[in-house]
């Protein structure tokens, strides 16, 4: 496996205090976390943390945290934040289809849709053998990733906006194209200014939800279920979210 799958598909992280102060005030997935929790207090394992959005509130309710991600400069955000509160929780730098943690638990989640950074079959095979090695029998795991529509992937999307960077305006070009043999969208953002211009990129697989069944079941999980948003709301073609649950056999 290598591990340039993930590494060279990071740019779009390069400023994690920008990255966290974009998504704080999403909690959509941290409340149906919490809520299947509940009020017993656990040791979970949360795949590709980041900047702790999740797993720092979740530390602070009692449970044991240990996050992994790929990328040093979140997680080292992540950190900051923990001790700043005083938190206990082990965060350590891994590529997610290598785990190596000194635990098992009862149960994995990963958010985000970062199940889209794992580009092939080989690395999604890699992903739920290194989950599965890290539950208990009965374990469950959860995750998100975003539903293939075909009508809205199949067209070249491309936009622009302004937006204001350090008393400068910048032009944003946004570009994403689909490839449907190794379905991947591979999304650009071109930043213009007077000062300078520069590019971000990330790629995103789109896996269909028979194909996450069929890759469940090969891994010895059971699908316990697919809702359309971490509201739970009922899946439908046009979903615009997986939330998968599933349960190790």
């Amino acid at each position: 496996m290598s591990i340039n799958e993930f590494s060279n598909n990071l740019s779009k992280y390069a400023n994690p205090r920008e990255y966290d102060e974009s998504y704080k005030s999403y909690t959509a997935d941290l409340d149906f976390i919490e809520a299947h929790l509940g009020e017993r207090k656990q040791t979970i394992i949360e795949l590709a943390c980041g900047t702790g959005r999740l797993a720092i509130p979740l530390a602070r309710q009692g449970h044991l945290v240990y996050g992994v991600d790929i990328h040093a400069g979140m997680l080292k955000y992540a950190q900051e934040k923990a001790d700043e509160e005083g938190l206990n929780i082990h965060l350590s730098i891994q590529d997610c289809t290598q785990l190596n943690l000194p635990i098992k638990s009862n149960f994995i989640y990963m958010t985000g849709n970062s199940f889209q950074h794992f580009l092939t079959n080989e690395s999604q095979d890699a992903l739920l053998m290194s989950v599965k090695r890290h539950l208990n029998v009965k374990g469950e795991f959860i995750f998100d990733t975003r539903n293939p529509i075909l009508h809205e992937l199949s067209n070249v999307d491309l936009s622009e906006e302004s937006i204001e960077q350090n008393g400068d305006i910048t032009k944003v070009i946004h570009q994403e194209v689909y490839n449907p043999l190794t379905q991947i969208l591979d999304c650009t953002s071109t930043y213009i200014s007077s000062k300078n211009e520069y590019k971000d990129s990330i790629k995103l697989r789109y896996t269909y939800p028979l194909e996450l069944k069929r890759l469940l079941q090969q891994h010895g999980f059971e699908l316990i279920n697919i809702h359309g948003s971490w509201k739970k709301e009922a899946f439908d073609a046009n979903s615009i979210s997986m939330v998968v649950h599933a349960r190790l056999k």
